[in-house]
């Protein structure tokens, strides 16, 4: 499936159709999955309509067992080679954002 061309209520209708998918495979009701994840009635609803929170979306995933999935849809960055040779064992705590180039004759006065 081509993600990137897909817009994000697109993609949110997706992964709220393969919860279903994935609920309807257990024999579960929306109420049964609702009382096993300690969540409503309309938000087992409402993440099957692509909405929700993330941390629903996690205790759905915690009652079908597919906790392992996450290494798969969001895999941990590696670093790459240069980047630890220049940290020297540090972890990196902050983004430095694109820097502009300045122009000649340029200052940072306003």
């Amino acid at each position: 499936m081509d993600y990137q061309s897909m817009t994000d209520e697109a993609i949110g209708a997706e992964l709220g159709a393969r919860l279903k998918a994935w609920r309807l495979r257990l024999n579960l009701t929306q109420q049964e999955l609702s009382d096993a994840a300690a969540l409503s009635l309309n938000v087992i609803k409402s993440l099957e309509g692509g909405h929700g929170k993330l941390a629903s979306v996690i205790a759905v995933l915690r009652e079908f067992r597919l906790l392992d999935a996450l290494d798969t849809f969001i895999r941990e960055p590696g670093v790459s080679p240069l980047q630890l040779a220049r940290q020297k064992g540090k972890v990196r705590q902050r983004a430095s954002g694109k820097r502009l180039k300045r122009e000649a004759g340029e200052s940072d006065e306003w």
